[in-house]
């Protein structure tokens, strides 16, 4: 009884976890689309974003029953961030528990070298606790010469304890959206060559290697 009395008491933390990530992610959009900086403090204050969970590809089983969900993707810039930004498809059906490989596509559309730095999100916010992908091109400064293009790998999964939460498990179509925004000269010399390193990361994903997956979301 005294067990499950803490477990009560848990629940309505957890819920309110998630009503305020919902509520200042409102109230913050307006200056997150300027500042990846601010998303990052966004994401620090409420739990959003904070110490990343990561899980070894060996952890990904394979689907452990015949439910999927749709995921669909969606890609933005920011600001006067002159590139063209995409997914390669516009959604999968994935199977819970079965890693999945997708790509996007972006290419500098300007005259000059451009540092951009993308920020990601999972909605809806139930699904996003169970959402693991790998480390690729956000939080991370990137950088394209002009009319260089890259065609950077998305490899991710959704959690098989997804099935156990029936309340998220009733949402039938999540979205992973990433938005890049052009960062300071400044910061060029230290970003990292968009094209060549989602070349590196591709290869080793085809090799089968030990990949890391991060979800940022909290969960109990």
């Amino acid at each position: 009884m005294q067990r499950d009395g803490q477990r009560a008491k848990r629940k309505p933390s957890h819920r309110g976890v998630l009503i305020l990530c919902a509520c200042l992610l409102g109230l913050a959009t307006t200056g997150v689309i300027y500042s990846p900086t601010l998303y990052r403090l966004f994401c620090a204050a409420t739990g959003y974003g904070g110490t990343v969970r990561r899980a070894a590809l060996d952890g990904a089983t394979e689907a452990v029953s015949g439910e999927t969900i749709q995921v669909s993707f969606d890609a933005n810039v920011g600001g006067n961030l002159n590139w063209e930004f995409r997914p390669e498809q516009p959604q999968v059906t994935a199977e819970i528990g079965k890693p999945m490989t997708i790509y996007y596509y972006a290419k500098n559309l300007s005259d000059e070298p451009v540092v951009a730095h993308a920020v990601f999100n999972v909605t809806p916010f139930l699904v996003a606790p169970y959402f693991f992908k790998i480390q690729c091109f956000c939080f991370t400064d990137e950088t394209l010469v002009p009319g260089e293009s890259a065609r950077m790998p998305v490899l991710f999964y959704l959690d098989k304890h997804l099935l156990e939460d029936k309340q998220a498990l009733a949402i039938r179509r999540v979205t992973l959206s990433y938005t890049f925004y052009k960062q300071g000269d400044d910061r060029l010399a230290a970003a990292r060559n968009l094209n060549a390193g989602s070349t590196l990361e591709d290869a080793a994903i085809k090799r089968g290697g030990t990949a890391e997956f991060a979800n940022d979301a909290p969960r109990d």
